[in-house]
This record gives structure tokens, C-alpha cells and sequence, in this order.
């Protein structure tokens, strides 16, 4: 099974490439509903690993088409409009190789798994982790994974969960349990509940954030919330605060639409990052005292979840076949559960000099 080049490294030496053939790297179709954009910004969200000094070195030399003809970055993409990325190097052997990964299946019948990832595995092959992750494990366990559509092969996924966040993902065995469960997913009906330790505490108990979402310009591997909506996709997400440690609080999150880093990103917008999230700033001491046994608390606390602080808890959803709600939850994982428990016997204390 064959997945497509990853992006980081397509576009690196246009100046020194000496093939006069050339392959095609990309092939993208703008959807109908498409804005006008520059060819350039709108390959940006596209291609989330190319810089854009890249992406115009590749426009000027021409590796970049529309419709078949060589564009420049200040073209409008339009509706329908088909643009690809060639080059002179071929596309990376990117077969993926099945590897006997053990997997946490909590649920399996004849269409579909749950599976309970867990925190530090990739979901899917890419640059840099072109082994070990879960595709890897899941080729190995099932032999015949269906694909998504448009040639985006992504074996068995309706959906992905960051490396570093734990918590279930729903597995397709078959092409009508992909096509049933993606359809799910695209109209916003599939029930999905994250936990998150943030720093600080929400003013209002209860929230729901709303904000588009795209890569962030000065940094690719950041998604930023565009609140006026003229960047990025629309993104919903529904808060509650389930308990207050003073300086950090447990909170859940009901995600409305799946966007790249939703929750990351929308909580960092709110102005409470993730615990640990050293993407998104939560690495630092940003709420708290600074006296020194205070930072070893928090340094000893971020040993203990190192990582965001981030879990998928539930899934839920009509199943293709039984066209019954089913709904799947795991527990929190022992990183996750250490880290509250400390911060739960620091908001004790706390209290109780206030009370004192």
C-alpha cells in the first residue's frame, strides 16, 4: 500500500535539479465553494511542511501548474481549479510496512475498531515517521484496509488525534464503514468528549469558542484562530470546567468540527493553553507563584506528563451496520491521571491557606 510524498522535502532543491523529466507530486482539485486566494497562501494550508520561500522558489521555476499551465503566486485560485506540484525528483517509495505494533483494541466486529491510543504514537505515516505508527500496526493486524476517497490513502482512518494526545480513535474495516462513518463526521453528528488540564481557570464555567482555524503565517507548524473568518476552516468547540486548581483547571471539551490542533489552539485563543503544550506555550509556568519550591512543583509535574495534557475520553456514533448510537469511553491515562493528582493536592493546599 502506497501513501503519497510527504511535503517537507518536495519542494528542497529546484536549483540543482538536473532531470528534464519530471513527476508529479501533488495533484489538488479547489473545491466549489472555494474563495478567491492566492495560489501561493492557498498552497500554504494545503502543504502545511513547505515554507513559503520554498513554495515561490517552486512557483518561479515553474513546478507549480494550474490547469495544466504555469502559474504565479499572485493567481486567484477559483473554483474547480486543478493544480499540481511537479518535479524533477520522483515521489519517495512510501509503501507502508506492515509491523506487528501492539495495538489496544477495545472494540472490534466486522466493520469497524476502537482502538485506545496511546500518548507518543504517530496515527499515520509521514515525514519522519515513516514506521511505528499506527497504519503501521493496523496493516499488520487487518490486511485489507479500506482508503479514503480523492487518493488521500489513509488506511482504516475516518479521523486522527495528535501524536502526543492519548484516547480512542474509531478504526474503518470496510469501504461503507469508511464512507457511513466519514459522512458522520463531515455533518458534525459523531459525539467526541476530550479531558484537557489548562493553565488557569476559564472565567465562564461553560463556553463554546468560535474561530476559524488555519496554519499560522509566521509558523507553520502553528494553527491560529482567525476570529473574523476570512482565513482558515470554521471551528467549534464547547468547554465546561470540571475542576479548579486555582493556577490550572480540569476542563471538557465537545468538539463541534475537527480542525488541525482544535482544542490546542482554541484554548491558547481563550488564553488558556494546554498543561504542557510547548507547541502552543503551555511548557512554562504561565499562572502561579514564582517562589522556587512552586517551579519544582511544576517541573516535577510536567516530568510526570510530558506532554500535552490532552485525551480523546469518548467517542460516539451511529454504527454502519446496526444503525444503533454507540458510545465508547476509556479511562485516563496513569501520565494524565499522576499530573491531576498532584495538581489536585496543590489546589487543597491552596484553599487552605486561603481559609487560614
Amino acid at each position: 500500500m502506497q501513501l503519497p510524498d510527504a511535503p517537507e522535502d518536495e519542494i528542497e532543491d529546484l536549483a540543482s535539479a538536473d532531470s528534464d523529466e519530471l513527476y508529479e507530486h501533488h495533484r489538488i482539485q479547489v473545491d466549489k465553494g472555494q474563495a478567491l486566494l492566492r495560489v501561493d497562501k492557498f498552497l500554504m494550508d494545503r502543504l502545511p511542511n513547505v515554507t513559503r520561500n520554498k513554495l515561490q522558489d517552486a512557483i518561479k521555476a515553474e513546478s507549480v501548474r494550474v490547469n495544466g499551465k504555469p502559474t504565479k503566486a499572485s493567481y486567484k485560485v477559483k473554483p474547480l481549479d486543478v493544480i499540481t506540484v511537479t518535479l524533477a525528483n520522483p515521489p519517495r517509495d512510501t509503501d507502508v510496512v506492515p509491523e506487528n505494533i501492539p495495538l489496544n483494541i477495545v472494540y472490534e466486529d466486522e466493520e469497524l475498531m476502537m482502538i485506545n491510543k496511546p500518548a507518543g504514537m504517530v496515527v499515520h505515516p509521514a515525514y519522519n515517521n515513516w514506521s511505528g505508527t499506527l497504519v503501521n500496526g493496523l496493516v499488520y493486524y487487518l490486511q485489507n484496509l479500506p482508503t479514503s476517497r480523492n487518493g488521500d490513502i489513509r488506511p482504516g482512518l475516518v479521523h486522527r488525534i495528535d501524536k502526543d494526545t492519548s484516547g480512542l480513535l474509531v478504526i474503518a474495516k470496510s469501504e461503507f464503514a469508511m464512507t457511513y462513518l466519514a459522512k458522520q463526521f463531515f455533518d458534525h453528528t459523531i459525539e467526541r468528549t476530550y479531558y484537557a488540564i489548562v493553565w488557569g481557570v476559564p472565567a465562564q464555567a461553560k463556553g463554546t469558542i468560535v474561530g476559524h482555524i488555519g496554519r499560522s503565517v509566521k509558523d507553520r507548524k502553528v494553527m491560529a484562530v482567525y476570529p473574523e473568518g476570512d482565513f482558515g476552516k470554521p471551528a467549534v468547540t464547547h468547554y465546561q470546567v470540571l475542576e479548579s486548581f486555582t493556577y490550572c483547571s480540569l476542563i471538557k471539551c465537545n468538539l463541534e468540527t475537527g480542525r488541525t490542533h482544535q482544542i490546542r489552539a482554541h484554548m491558547k485563543y481563550l488564553g488558556h493553553p494546554l498543561f504542557n503544550d510547548a507547541t502552543y506555550g503551555g511548557d512554562k509556568i504561565l499562572k502561579g507563584q514564582q517562589t522556587g519550591s512552586y517551579k519544582a512543583f511544576v517541573q516535577n509535574t510536567f516530568d510526570l506528563l510530558p506532554r500535552q495534557a490532552l485525551h480523546a475520553k469518548s467517542l460516539g456514533f451511529i454504527h454502519p451496520t446496526t444503525q444503533q448510537f454507540v458510545f465508547f469511553e476509556s479511562e485516563l491515562p496513569s501520565d494524565f491521571v499522576a499530573a491531576l493528582e498532584r495538581w489536585r493536592q496543590y489546589g487543597e493546599v491552596l484553599q487552605n491557606r486561603i481559609q487560614s
